[in-house]
């Protein structure tokens, strides 16, 4: 039987959930656990990425769990590859790909979109497990906004390195750099940003947003069309062809049983397995 999943929080030591599964540990922190027993076989301990900032996906929850879609979906996964033992470990989102790199993770789960700087360096998995429908994000009270088109000298925070900074970055260049993008580091309150002022706009998805005003008042809507819908999936090194295959696998079953939907619809308020 598999080890239990532990939980990170961001101010205490880890803490024990209950279930099956890996562990979770913070940034730096070392597991102790032994590999767990497979049928006379040790499994195969799996480092996961993840981080405890993304509302919804991947974030620490008001009794110090880290929980989330991306979190539940890895913990499924774990169930279906007894050949593996999955940890979850959290860090700051700038860092995943780094440890990545640098074999301090396995792979990273943390609704990671595909860009052409990515695929030259890391691994995809085959199937999709999310669609994120990117828009444009601004305070309720803002009419002059209704598309990336209005933002024309105006300001729009977005996280370096993060597919909503590329997808400005693009839109910029394709437009004569009307927009000024402000970069902030993962973690940091962009919505607070919008909300008081101090820019006019940001990039997210609708239960991003819906999550944040419901939890934090953070007066924000969405405006204008999609402006991508891009699919998701988990990032691992080029050498890891096998593991890609087993998530794949059971990534495959987990959608034919309808549990990813069921996953989808729990946390982010609808399926966003399928385009919006």
């Amino acid at each position: 039987m598999k080890k239990r999943f532990l939980s990170a929080s961001l101010l205490t030591a880890v803490l024990l959930l209950a279930g099956c599964g890996a562990q979770a540990t913070t940034e730096g922190a070392a597991s102790s656990s032994a590999p767990a027993s497979n049928g006379g076989q040790d499994a195969k301990k799996i480092i996961v990425g993840t981080g405890t900032q993304f509302p919804n996906i991947c974030f620490i929850d008001k009794d110090g769990k880290l929980t989330g879609y991306d979190v539940e979906l890895v913990k499924e996964i774990d169930k279906r590859l007894p050949e593996y033992e999955f940890e979850l470990k959290t860090m700051e989102f700038k860092n995943l790909l780094l440890s990545l790199e640098t074999k301090k993770i396995d792979f990273i789960a943390h609704q990671m979109e595909v860009n052409e700087e990515r695929q030259k360096k890391f691994l995809y998995n085959d199937e999709a497990y999310n669609i994120f429908p990117n828009k444009i994000v601004v305070h309720k009270d803002n009419n002059d906004v209704r598309s990336i088109a209005d933002l024309k000298g105006k300001k729009l925070i977005a996280t370096a390195t993060s597919n909503a900074a590329a997808l400005a970055e693009k839109y910029n260049k394709e437009h004569g750099n009307p927009i000024q993008i402000v970069y902030t580091g993962a973690g940091e309150d962009t919505n607070v940003q919008v909300k008081t002022g101090r820019v006019d706009a940001l990039i997210s998805t609708q239960f991003a947003i819906d999550y944040l005003n419901k939890s934090a008042d953070a007066q924000l809507k969405t405006v204008g069309e999609t402006l991508s819908n891009s699919k998701v999936y988990f990032i691992l090194r080029k050498d890891e062809g096998e593991l890609k295959g087993r998530i794949d696998e059971a990534l495959k079953a987990i959608k034919a049983d309808g549990t990813l939907a069921k996953l989808s619809k729990q946390w982010l308020g609808d399926d966003y397995t399928v385009e919006k």
